[in-house]
């Protein structure tokens, strides 16, 4: 989150496409994950340790 503010600071993840839009902001020890192109629709909120495990799984494919 941004220092005085109660919004996560959200960029553009790497995995990233036209179609695809996800962004990703750190949460302490949280990784928040929301579609870029629909944010109002939620977050998804995972431990740091198991964002971590999804981006080795993907990368892997």
């Amino acid at each position: 989150m941004s220092a005085g503010s109660l919004e996560p600071n959200f960029r553009k993840s790497s995995y990233s496409n036209p179609n695809n839009c996800v962004e990703v902001a750190e949460l302490g020890g949280e990784t928040a994950v929301r579609d870029s192109q629909n944010p109002h629709t939620g977050i998804l909120r995972l431990p740091s340790s198991e964002w971590v495990a999804l981006l080795h799984v993907t990368a892997r494919r």
